[in-house]
């Protein structure tokens, strides 16, 4: 039986629930790996490179004339934690973004997601993400997909740097505020990460979870959340 709701925002997490957790962790992830280094040293001069470097050495206890290749330790780490660091995320985002534009890396989504989106906007529902990928990350990500492009489906995007962490409620007051001060009401959150779902839902928000067949939260403790496998398993409509 579908989940019926009304809302006039849709807010999406990428990760487990758009795509699968292996798009990111090991696709992404190996694709920029190698290339942080060169990264770092090709772009002397790009501000958001030399932020995110000297970001790097303070968040990772460095020295302020530690080397590319004592950043990229760092970064490393972090990725092995899977850390949400911002200076991580955008220089990750910056090489995904030229990855997708050569055409070198193709999204992909479970099946269900695109038609979803398809219908929800043709109901006149509007459509967010907000993921611990950096903004120009997700851009570049829907940019090139095995369903096209995918951007114009979405009108707003946040990440942990202009919204701020994914498990505290202020994070959504402030996406709430971005999309024009709806009601908390009007908003409704889709994520995998029950966490993500207490702070979405502090904040006022509707919050349905996504427990997706073979994904780390598929067997997890969603408490009171509706909690559906599927967006199959959803009728969403505006109201």
């Amino acid at each position: 039986m579908s989940e019926q709701l009304t809302t006039r925002w849709v807010v999406l997490d990428i990760e487990g629930t758009l795509t699968a957790t292996s798009q990111v962790h090991v696709v992404l992830y190996d694709y920029a790996r190698p290339r942080l280094g060169p990264w770092i040293d090709e772009h002397p001069e790009d501000p958001r490179v030399t932020e995110a470097v000297e970001a790097t050495r303070t968040e990772g206890g460095l020295p302020a004339d530690a080397g590319t290749g004592e950043v990229v330790r760092v970064l490393h780490s972090w990725m092995d934690e899977d850390k949400k660091a911002a200076p991580l995320k955008t220089l990750q985002g910056l090489i995904w973004e030229q990855g997708y534009a050569r055409g070198e890396l193709t999204s992909e989504y479970f099946p269900d997601v695109v038609p979803a989106l398809r219908a929800w906007r043709d109901r006149g529902l509007a459509l967010a993400v907000f993921s611990s990928g950096s903004v120009p990350g997700q851009i570049a990500s829907f940019s090139n997909t095995t369903e096209g492009d995918l951007r114009p489906f979405f009108q707003h995007h946040f990440d942990t740097v202009n919204a701020g962490p994914k498990r505290e409620a202020a994070s959504y007051h402030a996406i709430a505020h971005g999309l024009g001060d709806p009601l908390p009401s009007e908003i409704l959150f889709l994520s995998d990460v029950p966490a993500e779902l207490d702070a979405a839902k502090t904040a006022g928000w509707q919050v349905v979870g996504l427990a997706r067949s073979g994904e780390p939260y598929e067997k997890a403790d969603f408490g009171l959340h509706r909690t559906v496998a599927s967006f199959d398993d959803l009728e969403i409509g505006l109201g």
